[in-house]
């Protein structure tokens, strides 16, 4: 794995200022692992296959993530009671309309006590792509070894191919870093 170097360089400055706000240590008192703000993006050449992914949505809807081939794909690991999570979706849902149907995104919820609860947070922040829910767990699994979501929130870029083109861990820094890892995705995986 080589992580682009120029936009690795662009993403530490832009993380520079989140520099030991937490760690994968341990959890804190909210019950989850707090990401380290990490952005790595992947060469196409270092990327694995096409992730398939599938389940049930916050709404009883179903979610195929291979519907999506052919455009870059934002995927959102979330939960109502994770503090980054609240605080970056609102600037989710600004990009998700900003973009418009050239990309997707979907949220996957890991936690909430039920699909209703995550239904109800979502339209209270105006949410309107799909959210899978997967209190289990099992979601992630589609993620192979080092693109698996760590912590909470997780970002996963996907190229029009459905190959991770980049992971950020934790909370997304900027909208203008979300906005260049999809371009890139869109550039590459094509």
């Amino acid at each position: 794995m080589t992580p682009r170097p120029r936009r690795a360089a662009l993403a530490a400055a832009l993380l520079l200022p989140l520099a030991g706000c937490s760690s994968l240590a341990g959890t804190n008192d909210a019950g989850y692992v707090p990401g380290d703000g990490q952005v790595v993006e992947y060469e196409v050449g270092d990327r694995e296959g096409p992730i398939e992914l599938s389940g049930e949505t916050v709404d009883g809807g179903r979610y195929d993530l291979a519907e999506q081939r052919g455009k870059a794909v934002v995927v959102n690991v979330w939960w109502s009671g994770c503090g980054p999570c609240i605080k970056e979706m609102p600037m989710l849902t600004e990009a998700a309309d900003e973009l418009g149907d050239d990309v997707a995104f979907v949220g996957i919820n890991i936690r909430d006590n039920s699909a209703a609860d995550a239904q109800v947070f979502e339209d209270r922040l105006g949410v309107d792509y799909p959210s899978m829910y997967a209190p289990d767990g099992q979601a992630l699994l589609a993620f192979p070894g080092r693109t698996s979501p760590k912590a909470t929130p997780s970002t996963l870029v996907l190229d029009p191919e459905g190959r991770v083109a980049s992971v950020i861990s934790g909370e997304i820094p900027s909208k203008t870093t979300l906005l260049t890892l999809v371009e890139s995705a869109q550039e590459t995986g094509q």
